[in-house]
């Protein structure tokens, strides 16, 4: 099994913002920001096709084409492959364009006792979409909240970065 410290998106423009905005023993806050030079329809659209920009080296099977996120309410950002699966996060919010709100714990924060929320907001600006993404997990995490949080941050600007450049191909590969 691969590296399997998670979350993922955004899209093109500028660079992306990526920060650790708070961080304890039992859990912390990380925010990663794009601005991106296509509408908010077309970056929610990319965001939904995960299998398509998700680094294959954050995932159970090694295969990014194996992940798959279905933008419902109790949907899931699922990864399949022959003889396995794992439900990384569960749909809780789905706003067409504009909000989504996955829960659960991504990565090796699976096997702790650490819940998480991810917070995927669109919002149109000048010349395209910004899309912010904020990851808050908590819980027992045996103490290394604080310790986790810069690595979480890291997975997830590179997920960030390879969103941006998939839906600067307008979303297709």
């Amino acid at each position: 099994m691969r590296s399997i410290l998670f979350a993922g998106l955004m899209a093109l423009a500028g660079p992306a913002a990526a920060e650790v905005l708070s961080a304890g023993p039992n859990g912390f806050e990380v925010r990663e920001t794009a601005n991106l030079v296509i509408p908010v329809p077309q970056a929610y659209a990319a965001f939904s096709r995960v299998g398509a920009w998700w680094n294959p080296e954050h995932s159970y099977s090694g295969e990014s084409a194996n992940m798959r996120l279905d933008l419902r309410a109790g949907g899931c950002l699922c990864e399949q492959w022959k003889g396995g699966g794992v439900e990384h996060m569960r749909v809780a919010l789905a706003q067409p364009g504009e909000h989504i709100v996955l829960a659960g714990a991504l990565g090796p924060l699976l096997y702790e006792g650490v819940s998480g929320s991810m917070d995927v907001k669109f919002e149109r600006i000048a010349g395209g979409a910004r899309v912010t993404m904020t990851y808050r997990a908590g819980g027992f995490a045996r103490g290394n909240g604080d310790k986790l949080a810069p690595a979480v941050d890291s997975v997830l600007a590179d997920q960030m970065k390879r969103f941006r450049a998939y839906a600067a191909k307008g979303g297709k590969k």
